[in-house]
């Protein structure tokens, strides 16, 4: 197979960061970004070669799948949002369902291991559909192999171990025991590899050529579907090669809401796409402009409003198969002006919520002919279910521990329903064109940070390596600290902890620039001057590069 986009050898494998001020890119012809520079460069050339920027979207999905496998991977879930061309902009939600035979759980679902590997998997799909969406609707000309050629490479020649997947590995060490497959395909002779260390994934390569050449379907009902479901059941995972052939990404229409002369745009249920928009509805409300960025009442009116929304969401998000899910109610200017009303400026509210764990990626791109993709990609959990699927080189997913096992819980556990999926990668259109391609790592913390996030790059003008390089907080518990507190990076000062405290925030302090606050990216676009500003996490190892 001709690889027509294989990275130069030794051009990033050998190279460190780039300089902060090299971080902020600019352009005036297309622009992609992601968490790994290697995926943002292969996207790159994808648009340097011709290539539209869905195709470039679907080059660096397939490759972070192989460089940031701690975080992602072909045995995960992916979610698009897509705007062409031709004005018209739907989403992709790759969700995989539970299986049709599921095992009787007694107390709760595993978080790990065989048993919390029973949802199917939806990411390839979700590539693949894009992919026939590039060729009939956006004038996409590169075949799928070329655009998975890229990826196959970096498995099969390796890439240099990242400080990221470094600080994960390291992170769960302790619990190496409950993670098999990560002990066994991501250490070497038991410890962590350093960073910078060469890591190659033969077995990975090996299905992804099988992919390549067999077309997207194969991996649901072809050769490699069955090599799947071996796997599997040989883990100890209740899918089926049946279960396999069932799965399908869905194409959508976007969820919306209007935000400061423009419209936000999100996924629709059993994602967490309303919950944003509820924020920003609620946040629209107030006039941030008269509050100082980075105040106390900047974080604690933010703070307020992320509370507000959770409530509604864990209230009534799930798959809308299965149950309702008031939507357009939970959007309407009722509520949001109920909510809003309800936000006492001057002190907090008592908060004791359930917290959602999870970790993704997240990718945009943006050519100069005006198709834009602002994509997540996920295996929940860093590592997944931390299991491998026999030889494919791949770690299954572990979303279906999000399911609850309680009678008449909106996302408790059925056959072939889908869970309820904390990902929402967003865009913001001015004069129903792409203004902003933004989203983050972080579960729970995905709609907290966007909103900081979006009020930066709207309300206050901030370019995008500033907005993103500014501090964040997470409200409640997470993987890292199990206490109900408002956790804030430190370098939001002094001055903030004590006033916030004061109004009754019981606050925890995260370092400046911590891993645990996601990894961010976005795209500014001017269309009035053709314009592309971008950047991504300066927490991650990635970066944004025009074209």
């Amino acid at each position: 197979m001709q690889n027509t986009l294989t990275p130069e050898k030794g051009s990033v494998a050998a190279s460190s960061h780039a300089k902060t001020s090299d971080l902020l890119a600019k352009s005036q012809k297309g622009m992609v970004t992601s968490p790994h520079e290697l995926a943002t460069r292969a996207g790159l050339r994808v648009l340097q070669t011709g290539g539209n920027a869905i195709e470039a979207a679907i080059t660096m999905g397939a490759c972070l799948n192989v460089t940031y496998p701690h975080f992602t991977g072909f045995g995960g879930d992916a979610f698009m949002i897509i705007s062409q061309r031709n004005g018209k902009t739907k989403t992709i939600s790759g969700i995989g369902q539970a299986a049709e035979m599921l095992p009787f759980y007694q107390g709760s679902i595993p978080l790990r291991g065989p048993a919390s590997m029973l949802t199917s998997a939806a990411s390839v799909d979700a590539l693949g559909r894009a992919f026939e969406i590039s060729r009939n609707e956006s004038g996409g000309k590169m075949s799928w192999s070329d655009l998975l050629a890229p990826a196959i490479n970096l498995a099969r020649e390796g890439f240099p171990t990242t400080p990221s997947e470094r600080f994960w590995t390291d992170f769960r060490r302790n619990e190496m025991k409950e993670l098999p497959g990560v002990a066994a395909g991501y250490m070497k002779d038991g410890k962590t590899r350093e960073i910078g260390e060469p890591f190659r994934q033969p077995k990975l390569a090996a299905t992804l050529e099988t992919l390549a050449e067999r077309g997207y379907r194969d991996f649901y009902e072809g050769q490699l579907a069955a090599q799947i479901a071996r796997g599997l059941a040989d883990a100890g995972s209740p899918l089926t090669k049946s279960d396999l052939a069932k799965t399908a990404a869905r194409i959508e229409p976007p969820l919306r809401v209007p935000y400061r002369g423009g419209e936000l745009l999100a996924h629709q249920p059993p994602t967490q796409g309303v919950t944003t928009l509820q924020i920003m509805g609620i946040l629209e409300r107030f006039n941030l402009k008269s509050i100082p960025e980075g105040s106390a009442d900047f974080y604690h009116l933010l703070v307020e409003a992320v509370k507000c929304a959770f409530l509604d969401r864990n209230r009534y998000v799930s798959d809308p198969e299965f149950s309702d899910v008031p939507c357009l109610a939970m959007l309407s200017p009722a509520t949001l002006d109920r909510h809003a009303a309800g936000i006492d400026v001057a002190r907090a509210r008592d908060w004791q919520d359930t917290f959602k764990t999870g970790d993704t990626v997240f990718l945009a791109a943006a050519d100069g002919a005006g198709n834009s993709v602002s994509m997540l990609q996920t295996i929940y959990f860093d590592w997944g279910s931390g299991v491998m699927v026999g030889d494919t080189g791949m770690l299954w997913h572990n979303r279906g521990a999000s399911f609850n096992l309680q009678n008449g819980h909106p996302n408790v556990l059925a056959p072939g329903k889908r869970p309820f999926h904390t990902l929402n990668p967003g865009m913001y259109l001015r004069n129903g064109k792409p203004s902003l391609l933004y989203g983050t790592q972080g579960a729970d913390g995905q709609p907290q940070t966007l909103s900081l996030l979006l009020a930066r790059l709207i309300d206050y003008g901030l370019d995008p390596l500033t907005a993103l390089a500014k501090p964040r907080f997470l409200l409640g518990k997470t993987f890292s600290d199990s206490r109900d507190s408002l956790k804030i990076e430190s370098d939001a000062g002094l001055a903030v902890f004590n006033t916030l405290s004061e109004r009754g925030h019981t606050l925890s302090e995260l370092a400046a620039q911590s891993p645990l606050a996601g990894h961010a990216g976005a795209i500014l676009i001017k269309p009035e001057t053709g314009d592309f500003l971008g950047a991504h996490d300066p927490r991650s190892d990635g970066r944004a590069l025009g074209l």
